[in-house]
């Protein structure tokens, strides 16, 4: 265990670097600078002293040569010191921490909605009998996940706040305005979830120990919620590093279309102004929020099922023992690779 820890930990230094190179080179190769566009903001056709940005660019460091740059924001980033903001003098690090809580209860908010819908709507359509309704149950997620997320969002201010006026439109008043945003960020994660649960649990109930379950008296609906649910939410929990993902992009998205303070926002206008200080630190908290999910996700395993366990790498993983509750299980032991 403690060699697959020390191989994770590796593997997440290996990301973070990555995910900092990757927004320092697309960052540099944009045809502009911090520097130069804050003075065209401030300026409205006005011409700016030339000295001035030069002076402004080497206090920046921006007039130096890029590896020399690269360099020394990566040993500072090593240091938890991401510098000042180009445009507004601000410390990264302040920047993001100011940011962080706003976007951390949009993210939790969605995450348990999309969590408790896409397990209600998975759990229905495999134990409903009828086939229209499994049928109708089903062909839900994929519409989840195609519909536009600033589309929804639209449509429920629309509705809630406009013509209802059940709900605020913009801003962040407490819990009564998160509840528009969460539920827009929440559908195409839930969706994502349903389908994956959905598709394991109907293979997972044609298993051969289902029947040996029922055979020995246990009713439909615990053999469906204790053993089926069980075993069939490895997949789900698969791609929560995805989901993760797919919530931390979708916020600024959706921070945007409710004018929320936050991570979104920020991310929006520090790419839009190419403040890379500011980029980057929020690449890095990304970053670090991806790998411990991830990692958590890895020690989740075994307790969801006793039969995997981790052994030398990332993702890999074998049979570690029998299951209690059935024959055939026990019988068809396999590996279970995460992708």
């Amino acid at each position: 265990m403690g060699r697959y820890l020390a191989g994770r930990v590796a593997q997440a230094v290996g990301v973070l670097w990555a995910a900092f190179t990757v927004s320092f080179v697309v960052l540099y190769l944009l045809p502009s600078d911090p520097v130069s566009i804050a003075a065209d903001a401030g300026g409205a056709g006005t011409p700016v002293d030339p000295a001035a940005i030069a002076e402004l660019r080497a206090r920046y460091g921006l007039d130096k040569p890029v590896l020399e740059q690269y360099w020394t924001a990566l040993t500072a980033a090593v240091r938890g010191d991401f510098g000042f903001s180009v445009v507004t003098g601000q410390p990264v690090t302040t920047a993001v921490l100011a940011a962080l809580p706003s976007t951390a209860a949009l993210a939790a908010s969605a995450a348990v909605l999309a969590l408790v819908g896409g397990s209600t709507l998975a759990f229905a359509a495999t134990y409903t009998r009828r086939g229209w309704a499994r049928r109708l149950l089903v062909a839900l997620p994929p519409l989840g996940v195609a519909v536009p997320t600033f589309w929804v969002g639209l449509v429920l201010l629309q509705v809630f706040s406009f013509q209802l006026r059940i709900f605020p439109a913009f801003g962040d008043r407490g819990a009564v305005s998160l509840v528009l945003p969460a539920i827009t960020l929440a559908i195409p994660t839930g969706a994502v979830i349903a389908q994956v649960l959905s598709t394991s649990m109907a293979a997972t109930a044609r298993e051969p120990f289902v029947d040996t379950a029922r055979a020995k008296g246990a009713s439909r609906l615990r053999v469906t919620a204790r053993h089926v649910v069980r075993l069939s939410s490895v997949p789900a929990l698969t791609i929560a590093g995805v989901l993760v993902g797919n919530l931390l992009a979708g916020s600024v998205v959706v921070e945007t279309v409710f004018s929320r303070a936050g991570i979104g926002r920020l991310t929006q206008t520090s790419v839009l102004s190419q403040d890379i200080p500011v980029v980057q630190g929020i690449v890095i908290v990304v970053a670090v929020v991806y790998v411990v999910v991830n990692l958590v996700v890895d020690l989740i395993y075994p307790v969801v099922d006793p039969r995997i366990v981790g052994t030398r790498g990332a993702g890999e993983t074998e049979p570690a023992g029998e299951e209690e509750s059935d024959d055939r299980a026990r019988s068809r032991r396999r590996p279970v690779t995460r992708a």
